[in-house]
């Protein structure tokens, strides 16, 4: 048995986050790109992935020796493909066993590693950093709240999320799948109520406004110790 198999066997805990995520991929609700994986626009529009691209490889070169990275709900890896060369180790993660195999087929590097977990649920690979890209906007908030806990092993946590424009009350919950709070007119902050993380320092890394009444992607850096 596998090691994420034991421990969700030890934990007694189901995979109803999994199924709905095989199902987004299956039946193609976040569209297609003529590929049998496709993570939607978040993850193959230039408006948005040219320029996390940019900042994260600048806050990498930014370290005389190369960090580890967990690539935490790493999808299709259109994002994480261009991250590779500027790290130690890059250990790419996602919650659906189809997508993880194929992406295993697809990238291929010396320092790369595919794993297939459930982050809410299974242990975690060690590393110094983790990205987590807008992946803890699709999850209920118990789910949120059980990453948060695994995230403060790591020193750094590159966090990016899909919120309202202007004020807006932050963290309603959801039942884990496709959809975002920004259908509440919600976003995910974790430093507020029921979350209140505590790192040690913030930096907004980068701020991406969508078009009108779409909101904004935004990517902050967390330094947790």
């Amino acid at each position: 048995m596998k090691k994420e198999e034991k421990n969700r066997e030890k934990n007694k805990t189901p995979w109803p986050t999994k199924k709905v995520m095989e199902q987004v991929y299956d039946i193609n609700l976040w569209g297609t790109n003529g590929s049998p994986f496709y993570s939607g626009e978040g993850s193959h529009s230039s408006e948005l992935v040219n320029p996390y691209v940019e900042v994260v490889t600048t806050f990498f070169k930014s370290f005389e020796k190369p960090l580890t990275v967990c690539d935490l709900g790493c999808g299709d890896f259109n994002v994480g493909k261009a991250l590779i060369g500027f790290t130690k180790r890059y250990v790419a993660v996602d919650i659906v066993p189809d997508l993880v195999a194929h992406n295993s087929r697809q990238f291929k590097a010396d320092n790369l590693e595919f794993h297939c977990l459930d982050i809410a649920v299974d242990d975690l690979p060690s590393g110094d950093c983790a990205l987590v890209r807008q992946v803890l906007q699709h999850l209920s908030n118990a789910e949120v709240q059980q990453v948060l806990v695994k995230l403060k092993a790591f020193k750094y946590v590159v966090l990016t999320e899909h919120i309202p424009e202007g004020d807006f009350i932050p963290n309603k919950d959801i039942i884990s799948g496709q959809g975002i709070r920004i259908k509440k007119q919600s976003g995910l902050e974790v430093l507020a109520a029921p979350f209140s993380l505590k790192p040690q320092a913030v930096q907004q890394l980068l701020t991406v406004q969508l078009k009108k009444g779409k909101g904004r992607v935004v990517t902050n850096l967390y330094t947790m110790f």
